[in-house]
């Protein structure tokens, strides 16, 4: 339910003159909430306007319309989509101010209103399914920022030629006044697409008005331009680097010694890069050994991600030189052995909040170390994937005294495992762990049509089958009607991948 300063808020942004007309006369701490009500409402040019008088240092979005990844009791604006417009209108506006002081210091006067310095975009843009055609994606926004670096940038190099031909004294040298500038923080994707751009934002707009500080995102981008981008990047600003569909396997290590100079990187996720063991050369580790150095050489890193490569037996090895131990794991497809685990229980367990171990089999060798991981991380653990591992409910209702101990868990993904109805009802019944808020389950076996099934995928997988919606559809009711009778209505039990998104470690 919303407040009534909010619905008030709503009713004036509603009406765009009146609005503009007002701002001179509304005090500092009325603007948040005008904000919040002009973006979720999508009334864009009301947030030129107030992006225009901004009377704070900082402006982050995510802060006052939600941020990705949280739960949804904990923010009223969270389940709101970002609006394409709307984003792009508070850029556009940033530009515009930065356009105007540009000239102001051309002209040597001042008028400005805007105390803008620092505008967070961080976590907003959003790359789920779900998104629709109105939603600001991670590419379209990389590309929106970029564009508008270096426009602020060109416009500046103009106001100084000019400045140049008025101001120039008997020396012939020019002393145009510096405008202040904006720090944008953002998450940049870029692809063969938008490399040209963000590499000519990043290069020209290093010392310009508009400056980019972000977390860094990039896909099937050669080794060359992966280095390019990154000597581009401002380092203080980066968190997190996101490096896939690369295929670089071992080549790695030619990409990760010009992570050093990110001194703050705490998020490193290297999906899809196609390390596998058994390519080493017999008898030497040594490709191996200097991804573990480099990876030791990273002092903040809390998060790692290492999915869909083969890591049989050589967890030990590439991860012994870390500093500390992660918060975040994700292991995905990456073949481990018993040993592997055995390592994690006796290493990072303790610290971790995030594990994702998804697409191993879990019904023969590895199930007794994966339940003393559990128990080792049960004090600690928010997040756990279990995804393809062909878990039966056997399995799972063995599995459920160590699951049960993860009194912190917040968000558990099931989906691919060939669980029954009754399988499921015992997996609600049996855990009722307080802050448990979403559970990706799979499609029951028993809601599988009797028709002859699919053929299989490269997978194999059980959930290729065609599912019997109208079996499936009252087996979700019933579930909804457990959760409702135990007293967790606000809990999201789903078979959709991409209408919940994972929480984000920076969101954990």
């Amino acid at each position: 339910m919303h407040s009534l300063v909010f619905l008030c808020a709503r009713r004036l942004v509603s009406h765009c003159p009146g609005a503009r007309r007002a701002l001179d006369l509304l005090p500092a701490e009325l603007y948040p909430v005008l904000f919040q009500a002009a973006f979720l409402d999508g009334r864009t040019l009301a947030l030129r306007d107030l992006v225009a008088t901004w009377p704070f240092p900082v402006l982050s979005i995510r802060r006052l319309v939600g941020r990705r990844g949280r739960r949804r009791d904990r923010h009223p604006f969270l389940g709101e989509k970002p609006s394409k417009l709307c984003v792009q209108a508070v850029i556009l506006a940033v530009v515009a101010h930065l356009r105007r002081a540009l000239e102001e210091s051309c002209r040597g006067t001042s008028e400005r209103r805007c105390r803008l310095r620092v505008l967070d975009m961080t976590g907003l843009q959003d790359d789920d399914a779900d998104r629709g055609p109105e939603g600001m994606s991670l590419w379209s926004g990389t590309v929106a920022l970029a564009k508008a670096c270096i426009e602020v940038s060109k416009h500046q190099s103009e106001c100084l030629k000019r400045g140049s031909k008025r101001r120039k004294g008997p020396s012939g040298t020019s002393a145009a006044p510096q405008p202040l500038g904006v720090e944008v923080r953002a998450d940049l994707f870029v692809n063969g697409t938008s490399f040209g751009v963000l590499r000519d934002a990043l290069q020209t707009g290093a010392a310009g008005p508009l400056r980019l500080k972000s977390d860094f995102h990039a896909e099937e981008l050669s080794v060359a331009g992966t280095v390019s981008l990154l000597e581009s990047l401002e380092p203080a600003g980066v968190r997190r680097v996101d490096l896939r569909f690369n295929n670089l396997g071992l080549g790695l290590c030619a990409v990760l010694p010009h992570l050093a100079r990110f001194t703050h990187l705490l998020s490193l996720k290297l999906p899809y890069s196609n390390v596998d063991v058994r390519r080493l050369p017999a008898g030497t580790d040594a490709g191996l050994r200097r991804l573990a150095a480099q990876l030791g050489g990273l002092p903040c890193l809390k998060e790692l991600n290492l999915g869909s490569s083969r890591l049989s037996g050589k967890l030990r090895q590439l991860l012994g030189d870390l500093r500390a131990p992660l918060e975040s794991l994700e292991l995905a497809f990456c073949y481990l052995l018993p040993g592997d685990l055995a390592f994690l229980s006796q290493t990072h367990a303790p610290a971790l909040r995030k594990l994702d171990l998804s697409g191993h089999d879990f019904s023969e060798n590895l199930f007794q170390p994966l339940r003393r991981l559990l128990e080792e991380t049960s004090a600690s653990l928010l997040h756990l994937d279990l995804m393809e591992c062909r878990l039966t409910d056997a399995r799972l209702e063995a599995l459920l005294p160590a699951l049960c101990r993860c009194s912190r868990l917040r968000c558990l993904g099931l989906f691919g495992n060939p669980l029954s109805t009754p399988g499921l009802k015992t997996l609600l019944r049996r855990t009722g762990l307080p802050d448990l808020r979403l559970v990706v389950y799979p499609y029951p076996v028993d809601c599988y049509s009797p028709e002859p099934p699919r053929p299989p995928s490269a997978s194999g997988r059980l959930f290729e089958d065609a599912v019997d919606e109208e079996r499936f559809a009252a087996v979700s009711a019933e579930l909804r009607r457990m959760l409702v009778s135990s007293g967790r209505a606000d809990a999201v039990w789903t078979a959709s991948l991409c209408r919940h998104g994972a929480l984000d470690y920076f969101a954990l």
